[in-house]
């Protein structure tokens, strides 16, 4: 049915200047089943004639795509559409991968390939090779949903917090596509996790540092809380489906939707913002009444 083990997917957006740093280490792995799969997302910089000139020297497939820019949840859609592995692995386009990175998930995913319980697995990021500020856990790997991920600790202390390397089979994560909303541009892939995990399905998790990143300056990292604010659509329904799923009390759904209508009362009508939430505008209305009344108290 596929052609490759794995698909690296990578949508990138204006990121020539960054970009084969990627491209040189999927030259440097020791492990030669996969195909490069980009999703250019509306660049307007060279990314295309460089992507051409790796075509043709490359020792392994690069097959690329322009499509309008539409961020980089819409990219994960149409390279999910595209891809001919069987394995889906998403990598950012200004980071790397370590020279043993697709000959480890190779072997991890035959450790889980006869259990169908498994969407995937999940491997550490570092700011090096050997370096890594997300917490070390004490097995060899562990066997979580991505729902466990927001509350599983060893001696009180969260294990699986932090950026990581997720590496799906791709025939699940086509069930699981991007909710698109006309005119948004940012949707966080914990929506799809968190859906993935409602329905049962388990991440296996190791230590092992495969990716290494740099935060740039123009990535969706830094740009932070205003990529949800710019998008409520999305970010409403990441907040209502978070508070669903991990079956919040109701204290902590009130203190949930609060902090969502603060977070965008100064942009969007309290009307607006009971629509991205799906809820009651007078729900919304008594939370504004909390929230004049504490502002009045404070002076």
């Amino acid at each position: 049915m596929y052609k490759y083990r794995i698909t690296v997917f990578t949508p990138t957006f204006n990121r020539a200047y960054i970009l084969e740093k990627l491209y040189f280490s999927l030259k440097r792995q020791s492990f030669q089943n996969f195909e490069w799969l980009v999703v250019d997302d509306g660049s307007s910089d060279n990314t295309e004639q460089l992507i051409n000139e790796w075509k043709r020297e490359a020792c392994f497939p690069i097959r690329y795509y322009k499509t309008e820019n539409g961020g980089k949840h819409r990219a994960i859609n149409r390279g999910l559409e595209y891809a001919d592995g069987e394995l889906f692995f998403t990598m950012d386009s200004d980071d790397e991968l370590t020279a043993d990175a697709l000959t480890k998930i190779d072997t991890w995913f035959k450790s889980i390939e006869c259990d169908h319980t498994f969407c995937g697995i999940v491997a550490n990021k570092g700011i090096t090779a050997t370096e890594t500020p997300n917490p070390i856990f004490k097995d060899q790997y562990l066997d979580k949903t991505w729902l466990e991920t927001y509350s599983y600790r060893e001696n009180g202390k969260l294990m699986l917090s932090g950026e990581r390397a997720i590496i799906f089979y791709t025939d699940v994560h086509k069930k699981y596509t991007f909710p698109e909303f006309p005119g948004e541009k940012f949707l966080t892939e914990a929506v799809v996790y968190n859906r993935i995990a409602r329905d049962g399905y388990k991440l296996r998790f190791f230590n092992d540092i495969i990716w290494i990143y740099e935060y740039q300056d123009d990535g969706l990292t830094k740009a932070g809380s205003l990529n949800f604010i710019k998008n409520p659509k999305g970010y409403g329904l990441w907040v209502k489906e978070m508070a669903q799923i991990c079956k919040y009390p109701f204290l902590k759904r009130i203190a949930t939707y609060y902090s969502f209508m603060c977070d965008l009362m100064g942009m969007y009508s309290l009307n607006e913002i009971a629509q991205y939430l799906d809820v009651n505008i007078m729900a919304i209305r008594l939370l504004y009444g909390i929230h004049f009344l504490k502002k009045r108290t404070r002076r």
